[in-house]
């Protein structure tokens, strides 16, 4: 398929606009009205499949006819789930526990196009090293993670938190972008079209 479509991207991360910007896609920011609070007893893999799906379905509704894309980010340690700090004591909690620990990053992603629907989940692992009282201090203080998903920022200063990555780096930032282009070529558009610019 050679038509381009108007394409929206229903987030107000400033990680997945740079995401999806740096493979050269036209697109146009939507951000939907979602809660993005977690079901009692919900597993984080479904929860950001079911919050991706909920972001495109309400971008979808105010842009009939144009390819949606949604993305939902989370954090797991163990059976404990780390979304967004609520505050700066919430940050110094959470790198906290993820010093010297390995935990999983979960990504939901959902391309709408009409009622034609396709959604997955990117998981990767990722390992922290031993951090001391002061290190992690001066990391929450420099503020880098307030607006992030456990509390960090893999791509900036956060970097230096991590001793190794496991799977896709791009799923950490926020947006899984090989798993993006499968769903694409899942609604036809190949490869040579998604580098084309050919939406």
């Amino acid at each position: 398929m050679n038509e381009r479509r108007d394409l929206v991207l229903a987030s107000g991360s400033p990680r997945r606009r740079e995401l999806l910007a740096s493979i050269g896609w036209p697109f146009r920011v939507d951000v939907p009205d979602v809660c993005e609070e977690m079901l009692p007893g919900e597993p984080p893999e479904e929860a950001v499949v079911r919050l991706a799906r909920a972001k495109a379905g309400a971008a979808a509704r105010r842009s009939p006819g144009a390819l949606v894309v949604a993305a939902d980010t989370l954090v797991a340690l163990g059976g404990v789930v780390l979304g967004k700090p609520v505050d700066r004591g919430d940050s110094l909690r959470m790198i906290r526990m993820l010093g010297g620990a390995a935990h999983s990053v979960f990504t939901g992603v959902a391309v709408r196009f009409g009622e034609d629907e396709r959604f997955a989940v990117e998981r990767t692992e990722v390992e922290f090293r031993p951090l001391s009282d002061d290190d992690i201090a001066e990391y929450v203080e420099c503020g880098e993670g307030d607006d992030k998903a456990g509390a960090y920022a893999i791509q900036g200063r956060g970097a230096l938190l991590v001793s190794s990555v496991h799977g896709d780096y791009f799923n950490v930032v926020g947006l899984p972008l090989c798993r993006l282009s499968r769903l694409m070529e899942e609604f036809g558009w190949s490869l040579a079209d998604q580098w084309r610019g050919c939406l």
